[in-house]
C-alpha cells in the first residue's frame, strides 16, 4: 500500500482490479482492508469486496491511527501512524515472499519523513528490504521501453557520489550488473554490451575536464574486457542512454542518481519502473512519490503501479 495518506491505496486498488494484471498473475494487495475499501469507493469500483476482496492481505492500521472513514481528513500530510503502517505492509510483503506465498513484490510509494517520524531506522524501501532479506547494498535497476539503467550510487549528495566512483566499487557493480541481467534472462554480448556512463562532460576529454575517466573508469573497463566480460565505456552521458534505448547496449551503468533518473523519466515518466535486484526475490516499484498534493482526490494515474505489477510478473515467472 505504501503511505496510506498518499496515492498508494488508490493505485494499488486500481492495479488489483486491472484486467491485464490479473491475466498474468494472481495479485495480492497488502494493506488495510478498510483503507482499500475507501479507495475503491472513491474510484467507483462496483462490487469491490465481492469481486476482489479475496486478493487483500489485511494489515490493520496502527492503534494510534484515525478510523478509516476519517483517514481522508489527514490526506497529504506527514504522520507517524502512516509511516508505521507503510513499514508494517513492507514487512508483511516480505513475509509472503520469503515464505513462498508470493513470487515478487511491487511497492507503492512511502514518505521518508513519515518513516522517520514512526521511528523506522531505514531511509526507504531499498534499505528496508535489504535489512529484511539480509542483503548488503541491493542493486537498483530502472527499466522503461527497453532501456535498462543501473546505479553506481543512489541517495547521496552529488559531491559524495563523485567520490564514490572508485575502482573497487566500479568492479563490483559491473560484475553485479552483468549477473543481474543474466538472472533476468537478458542476453548481454560483446556486440550488445553493458555500457558504463562517463562522469564528466564528454567523458572528460582525456583529462581536460577531469581525470575520473582516465584514472578510474577506463582502467576498470579494460580489466573487465580482458577477462572476457561484455562491457564498454566510459561512454559520454549525453549520448549513452539514447544509444542503449535504440539497442546499441543491453544496459547502462549510471554513476549517480540523477544521471540515470533524468534519462529514464524523460523517456517515459509513468512507465519508468524501479527493480531491486540481488535479493532472494524481486521487488519492483513505481518511480514516483506519494504525491500528497493530489492524494485521495481521484486524480492520480495508476499507470506506473500497473506497469510495476506487470514487470514483476514478467521477470518473476
Amino acid at each position: 500500500m505504501g503511505d496510506p495518506l498518499g496515492v498508494g491505496p488508490e493505485i494499488v486498488v486500481r492495479a488489483l482490479t486491472d484486467g491485464d494484471v490479473r491475466r498474468v498473475c494472481t495479485p495480492l494487495a497488502v494493506g488495510s482492508r478498510a483503507v482499500f475499501d475507501r479507495a475503491a469507493a472513491l474510484w467507483g469500483i462496483d462490487g469491490f469486496e465481492e469481486r476482489f476482496g479475496d486478493g487483500i492481505i489485511d494489515v490493520p492500521l496502527p492503534d494510534n491511527a484515525p478510523a478509516a472513514d476519517k483517514l481522508t481528513e489527514f490526506a497529504g500530510t506527514v504522520n507517524a501512524f502512516a509511516g508505521q503502517h507503510a513499514f508494517d505492509c513492507i514487512k508483511k510483503a516480505h513475509e509472503l515472499c520469503a515464505g513462498g506465498q508470493a513470487d515478487a513484490v511491487a511497492t507503492a510509494p512511502v514518505n521518508k519523513e513519515a518513516l522517520r517520524a514512526a521511528g523506522v531506522p531505514y531511509i526507504g524501501h531499498t534499505e528496508i528490504f535489504g535489512a529484511l532479506t539480509g542483503t548488503d547494498d541491493p542493486l537498483t535497476m530502472f527499466e522503461t521501453d527497453g532501456l535498462r539503467v543501473f546505479f553506481l550510487t543512489r541517495h547521496v549528495s552529488l559531491k559524495r557520489a563523485c567520490a564514490m566512483v572508485t575502482k573497487k566499487r566500479l568492479r563490483d557493480y559491473i560484475g553485479r550488473s552483468l549477473g543481474a541481467l543474466a538472472q533476468l534472462g537478458v542476453n548481454v554480448t560483446p556486440e550488445k554490451p553493458l555500457a558504463v556512463a562517463g562522469l564528466n562532460p564528454h567523458s572528460g576529454e582525456h583529462g581536460l575536464f577531469g581525470r575520473d575517466e582516465v584514472d578510474v573508469i577506463e582502467p576498470v573497463v579494460c580489466e573487465a574486457k580482458a577477462k572476457g566480460l561484455p562491457v564498454e565505456g566510459p561512454v559520454g552521458a549525453d549520448s549513452v542512454f539514447h544509444m542503449a534505448h535504440i539497442g546499441r547496449f543491453s544496459a547502462v551503468l549510471s554513476l549517480y542518481h540523477d544521471q540515470g533518473h533524468i534519462a529514464t523519466k524523460t523517456l517515459d515518466f509513468e512507465r519508468t519502473i524501479s527493480l531491486t535486484l540481488g535479493m532472494p526475490y524481486l521487488r519492483t516499484s513505481v518511480d514516483h512519490g506519494t504525491a500528497f498534493d493530489i492524494a485521495w482526490q481521484k486524480k492520480v494515474s495508476p499507470v506506473s503501479m500497473r506497469e510495476a505489477a506487470l514487470l514483476a510478473a514478467k521477470y518473476a515467472f
